[in-house]
C-alpha cells in the first residue's frame, strides 16, 4: 500500500472519518457528497499519489498484492523479448507503457508535437475517411512505434500539430470586459508518412486519454440505470441524443456472452470494465498476447505491406506468406499470463476516487448552486447509486475482483453521448460527459490541468466556453454571471 487511510464505513447521511490533524482524537462530521466514490471507493487524498490509490475495499477484501502486482503491469515498460516478465510488445504499438499515457494515471497532457515516446503524451490519433469512419487500413489507435525490422503504419516525425486561435460568438470576452483565449488543435500527416495504403481523402484529430481512478465504480452502476438517464433525458427533450446507442441490439456483447450499453470512452465503445478502455488498452495499445486476446492488432492492410517488403523478408529469412501467415494468426501464443491479466484486472477496478475537498466553503456551495443553475447538471449529472454489482464477467476475473455494491458516488456525468459542435470537434460529433470527479487534483497529480477530449481548454473557464450544441445554454448563463459567481463555480468544480 503507498499509504494509510482512516475511514469507518456507516450507513447514515453523514459519515466521519479521523482528520490528519495534532490532536488525532479529533473528528469531523463530513456530509455524503465528500464521499466521491461512497464509503467503499473513496480516499483522503490531496498528495500527487491521490489517483493511484486502492479503495477501501482492496485489502478488505484480500486484493491487496494482486493490486500492486497489477499495478506494475501499467506502470512499467513492456519490451520485445521473447521470455522474462513484462514481454511481447510488437511488432507494432501505440506506447511502451501504459503511465506514458495516462501520467500520474490521469488523463494525458496538451502536446504541441506528438512524440509517443514523451511522458505524458495521451495523444491518440483518429484518422478518418470523408464520411468519418476510421480509415480501414489503420487500427482504430493508430500506432506510430515498431519493433525491428517491421516499420511503423505512421511515420511520426512527420506528424504536425499546430494550436490555432479562435474567436468566438462573444469575442472572447465577458460583459465585465474580463476575456479569455480559445484554441484548437490542427493535426496533419502528409501522405508519405503512413506505410499503409491510404483513401484519396483522409482527415486527423486528436483524442487524449482520459482519467482511470474510480472506473470500477462507474463499471458497479446498472446498466437498467444507464438506460433510464438515457428514456429521462429523451423524455425532457432537450437534446439530440445518439439514440442508437440505446437500443438492445447495439449493446456491446462481451466475452461471456453478455450485453451492456456503452458507458466507457468518447464515443461509448465500451460496456464493462472488462471490455473496458484498461482491459482493452493493455492489450491493443502495447499488442501483448493473452489467452483471450492471441491475435495481434493490426489490420490487413499492415500485414500485407509487411509480407511484401523485401528488406523484412530478407532480414526475417522468411517468405512473403510465412511473414503474412504469422502476423495474422489467430492462435498466437500467450505473451501475458492469466494471472497478470486478473492482477492487472483488479487493480483497475481497484483504483479509488480522492475525496471532494472543501465542500463546506461559502464560495463553493455557491458555485455549486451556479453550477446548477446553469444547468449544467442536465448533463454532469451529480450522483448515482451503484447497483448490486454482481457482474462477475468470464471465466478468467469471475469473481476475483473487488466489488461496489449500493454506493451512491459523485462523478458528474450523465454516461450519455451529447453534441458539442467544436471546431475541429471530435469523430461524429458525439461525445461522451465527462466524468469530473477528482478533476482538481490533476494539476498535482499529473502536471498538467488542460480538459475536454483533446486537451484544447487550458483552464475550467476555457473548458466552459468551448461547449457549443447542447450546452450552447449552460455555456451562455456562465457568459452572464458576474466575475464573482464565475469564480465560485470553477472553485466549485476545483472541489469535486
Amino acid at each position: 500500500m503507498k499509504s494509510k487511510y482512516h475511514y469507518l464505513i456507516g450507513l447514515s447521511v453523514l459519515l466521519m472519518f479521523s482528520c490528519k490533524t495534532d490532536n488525532p482524537n479529533k473528528e469531523k462530521i463530513l456530509s455524503e457528497e465528500y464521499y466521491s466514490g461512497g464509503v467503499l471507493g473513496t480516499v483522503f487524498d490531496e498528495t500527487p499519489l491521490a489517483y493511484e490509490q486502492p479503495t477501501p475495499v482492496v485489502e478488505e477484501q484480500g486484493f491487496a498484492v494482486a493490486f500492486k502486482f497489477g499495478e506494475a503491469l501499467f506502470e512499467k515498460e513492456f519490451n520485445s523479448n521473447a521470455t522474462g516478465v513484462r514481454r511481447g510488445l510488437g511488432p507494432v504499438s501505440v506506447r511502451s507503457s501504459c503511465i506514458t499515457c495516462h501520467p500520474g494515471y490521469g488523463h494525458g497532457k496538451r502536446m504541441t508535437r506528438y512524440n509517443s515516446h514523451e511522458y505524458g503524451n495521451g495523444y491518440l490519433l483518429v484518422v478518418t475517411d470523408e464520411n468519418d469512419n476510421y480509415v480501414s487500413s489503420l487500427t482504430g489507435m493508430p500506432q506510430t512505434q515498431s519493433v525491428y525490422p517491421f516499420l511503423p503504419p505512421i511515420d511520426e516525425s512527420q506528424i504536425q500539430i499546430n494550436w490555432l486561435e479562435h474567436t468566438d460568438s462573444y469575442g472572447n470576452r465577458f460583459p465585465d470586459g474580463e476575456t479569455y483565449s480559445l484554441i484548437y488543435p490542427e493535426v496533419t500527416i502528409p501522405r508519405g508518412a503512413f506505410n499503409v495504403p491510404m483513401p484519396d481523402y483522409y482527415k486527423v484529430r486528436l483524442e487524449a486519454t482520459i482519467g482511470i481512478y474510480g472506473t470500477g465504480l462507474i463499471d458497479a452502476i446498472d446498466d437498467d440505470s444507464i438506460i433510464a438517464q438515457y428514456r429521462r433525458e429523451k423524455s425532457l427533450g432537450y437534446f439530440a441524443l445518439n439514440d442508437a446507442k440505446y437500443q438492445s441490439e447495439n449493446f456491446i456483447v462481451e466475452s461471456d456472452g453478455t450485453s451492456h450499453p456503452g458507458r466507457y470512452t468518447y464515443g461509448l465503445t465500451r460496456g464493462t470494465l472488462q471490455n473496458g478502455p484498461g482491459a482493452n488498452a493493455i492489450w491493443n495499445i502495447t499488442n501483448v498476447t493473452r489467452s483471450n486476446r492471441a491475435y495481434n492488432y493490426i489490420t490487413v492492410a499492415y500485414a500485407k505491406e509487411m509480407a511484401g517488403n523485401t528488406f523484412i523478408q530478407s532480414e526475417l529469412g522468411k517468405d512473403s506468406a510465412t511473414i503474412y501467415a504469422e502476423l495474422m494468426s489467430t492462435n498466437l501464443p500467450a505473451e501475458m499470463t492469466d494471472e497478470d491479466y486478473v492482477n492487472f484486472m483488479v487493480w483497475h477496478r481497484g483504483l479509488a476516487v480522492p475525496a471532494a475537498r472543501s465542500m463546506d466553503d461559502k464560495a463553493v456551495q455557491k458555485g455549486k448552486e451556479n453550477f446548477k443553475q446553469a444547468g449544467c447538471t442536465v448533463c454532469h449529472r451529480p450522483s448515482w447509486t451503484t447497483g448490486a454489482d454482481n457482474y462477475s464477467g468470464d471465466n478468467l476475473v469471475k469473481n476475483k475482483l473487488p466489488r461496489y455494491p449500493h454506493q451512491k458516488i459523485y462523478p458528474y456525468t450523465d454516461l450519455l453521448q451529447h453534441k458539442l459542435d467544436m471546431v475541429n470537434g471530435i469523430r461524429t460529433g458525439w461525445c461522451r460527459t465527462t466524468p469530473l470527479w477528482g478533476r482538481g487534483l490533476s494539476e498535482i497529480c499529473t502536471g498538467a490541468s488542460e480538459h475536454l477530449h483533446d486537451m484544447r481548454a487550458r483552464n475550467y473557464v476555457e473548458a466552459i466556453m468551448w461547449h457549443s450544441g447542447d450546452a450552447a445554454t449552460a455555456r451562455d448563463k456562465f457568459h452572464k454571471m458576474s466575475k464573482e459567481d464565475r469564480d465560485a463555480l470553477v472553485k466549485f468544480l476545483q472541489s469535486i
